[in-house]
């Protein structure tokens, strides 16, 4: 965000950007989770008329029904047919891109401050699949519809990417200027968005004494104001040490450890969501609103494939970087485990010890 700002107003250096732009949201997120999500709506408003446009009018190129353009479907099957590489390389690349897909679990973490969670959990998870379909994937068939895969310019910036050269191509003035809008606006949302989940995080962590308890403490419009600047602390360190020392590595580190992570993370969901159900009684099963699809095999469909994509990682050059900076980076969390085990058993034992002397001060 700070390089792009950076690029429209070359009088303030990238780091005075960044910081302008960290203190933004951060006063956004200060206010309430109403106010939130206010300012991520008009966001992905942004992205999201900018992709109806783009499908819209790429589909009519695809189809021959746009000014200058003629059928060209055929580009899904030909120039070397439907796989030309194999499908070995469909599968790799999955490893490369499925970063792209995280964030739906925001969705959840925001319905559970809303008045009726249940009813925000299932429609985001009900409707998620088909944005998915609509907007990723659709996005890439009319990209290979319109342009033989072959004959795309390698996307080096903004000017040279895929949604560019299709806008370029549909005549549309500016293009390469409005996609580096939408980049930014997509941008601006990923740290609106990372801001709002990771405070939440680390507020709940904070609640079970996972985390030092300041970290819990929410002001009068329930937001968790030391867990936000706990969060944002992390990212000042890292812009500025990316800005003194940018070859050190910092913002490769955390753009390769992210994708990974989250996997990991969503591996530790499905363990805990079929830990839950174990310990649940049939009558607690059966009372549940919400309920997972074909419990456990979905979650042992999960780990298979996160577990897959790992394998796929490390067999590829491009993906071992990834996948051993997100193992240094869940290497961290083990190493601290123990200590925070030993703080919770602390803290148990302790309330056990008050629970009886509290029993017998209401006695009396």
């Amino acid at each position: 965000g700070g390089e792009t700002l950076h690029e429209w107003l070359p009088i303030i250096p990238s780091i005075g950007w960044s910081m302008l732009l960290i203190a933004f949201f951060v006063g956004i997120n200060l206010f309430s989770v109403r106010f939130f999500g206010e300012v991520e709506f008009w966001l992905a408003s942004i992205k999201v008329a900018a992709i109806v446009v783009f499908l819209g009018g790429g589909t009519l190129y695809a189809l021959g029904l746009w000014p200058d353009s003629e059928f060209s479907l055929s580009n899904l099957w030909a120039h070397g047919g439907f796989a030309p590489n194999g499908l070995g390389v469909a599968f790799s690349g999955v490893a490369i891109v499925i970063f792209s897909y995280f964030g739906t679990e925001i969705a959840v973490m925001a319905s559970a401050e809303s008045e009726d969670p249940a009813t925000g959990v299932r429609r985001a998870t009900s409707t998620v699949i088909w944005r998915i379909l609509l907007f990723f994937v659709g996005s890439i068939v009319v990209i290979c519809a319109v342009v033989p895969w072959n004959e795309l310019p390698e996307p080096t910036s903004v000017a040279t990417a895929p949604f560019t050269y299709v806008f370029a191509l549909l005549g549309m003035p500016g293009a390469s200027a409005i996609m580096q809008m939408v980049i930014f606006t997509a941008v601006v949302s990923v740290l609106n968005s990372g801001l709002y989940s990771a405070s939440r995080m680390l507020a709940s962590l904070g609640d079970q004494g996972l985390a030092p308890q300041i970290v819990a403490r929410r002001s009068k419009s329930n937001v968790p104001v030391y867990a936000l600047l706990a969060s944002i602390s992390g990212a000042i360190i890292a812009t500025i040490a990316n800005y003194v020392a940018p070859q050190s590595g910092v913002f490769d580190f955390i753009m390769n450890s992210a994708g990974l992570v989250a996997l990991f993370v969503y591996v530790f969901i499905a363990l805990t969501q079929m830990r839950m159900r174990q310990k649940m009684s049939p009558e607690q099963v059966a009372g549940l609103k919400l309920k997972v699809w074909l419990h456990p095999w979905l979650n042992i469909l999960l780990i298979a494939g996160v577990a897959a994509i790992l394998l796929v990682m490390l067999a590829s050059e491009s993906g071992r970087t990834q996948a051993w900076t997100s193992l240094i980076a869940t290497a961290v969390l083990v190493v601290f485990w123990p200590l925070v085990r030993k703080s919770l058993a602390r803290k148990r034992a302790t309330a056990q010890e008050e629970t009886p002397n509290e029993s017998a001060m209401s006695v009396r």
